[in-house]
């Protein structure tokens, strides 16, 4: 294999080192989170072949890589998206003639909430079509609730393992309804501790994906990993990356997964 090129986030310098060594030669976990932003993080998402199917054993393989990358393995991690429909006041409960609740003007027909894994005391809400995001105390769906404003409609959990590789952290995982076992999706989740900044994070971040598609396309299984780019800036994102990113790359990799499943 080649010579992979590292950046440093430190210096001008680039490292150029052989696998597995790059991946173990970067600094290991800071023992104490990041106070100046969330580390940059990366979503990919499994795209199959034509005419092939889901399986778990995709997921056993790319489990496998991470090992064979040098990754150890960390502890399970679950993220979960909630689907809610607006819901029509009292007033607006019946139409003239019996005709179907009238949903109020303004209001939003769908949002998507986003509880992360790392944060359990915060609430995510997406409205796509408004290209809002917010950052809410994780009581917020019982206040939706209460208000009967929104009500949920599908749970859908993001699940699996975490493997640590130096200053990389890979989260592999099934999408699955909550409760249930059918597999709609694979995904994956690529964070560089190191760095906040989205784009001086770039490089590492097509680095690191280069080398996982060759590690990868040794299993030759019927498809790949594919990254989507979420225009963080539709939301009033900057680059310095935070926890709002992750929640619409969420969105983001959510909508590719199920047009995915569809095609």
């Amino acid at each position: 294999m080649p010579p992979v090129k590292w950046y440093s986030p430190l210096t001008s310098r680039s490292l150029h080192l052989s696998l597995p060594v790059p991946l173990r030669a970067h600094r290991v976990r800071p023992a104490h989170p990041r106070l100046d932003g969330s580390p940059r993080r990366r979503l990919m998402h499994w795209h199959p072949n034509p005419g092939a199917t889901l399986n778990s054993q995709i997921l056993a393989e790319a489990s496998g890589c991470a090992e064979s990358l040098g990754g150890s393995k960390d502890g399970r991690w679950k993220t979960s998206i909630i689907f809610y429909r607006a819901m029509a006041r009292d007033g607006a409960s019946a139409g003239a003639g019996g005709a179907p609740p009238q949903q109020l003007p303004d209001v939003p027909r769908e949002l998507l909430g986003v509880a992360l894994h790392e944060r359990p005391g915060l609430y995510f809400s997406i409205l796509r079509s408004h290209r809002l995001v917010l950052q809410a105390d994780a009581a917020f769906p019982h206040v939706m609730e209460k208000l009967q404003s929104y009500k949920a409609r599908v749970t859908l959990n993001f699940e699996g393992f975490q493997y640590q590789l130096g200053d990389f952290c890979l989260r592999i995982g099934k999408c699955v309804p909550n409760n249930s076992e059918t597999l709609r999706g694979i995904m994956m989740e690529v964070e560089y501790y190191p760095l906040s900044s989205i784009e001086k994070s770039r490089a590492v971040m097509d680095d690191f994906f280069d080398i996982w598609k060759e590690t990868l396309a040794k299993k030759s299984l019927p498809g790949h990993f594919i990254h989507v780019e979420s225009n963080f800036s539709e939301y009033g994102l900057s680059d310095h990356y935070s926890f709002q990113h992750t929640a619409v790359q969420y969105a983001t990799c959510l909508q590719q997964l199920m047009a995915a499943v569809r095609g």
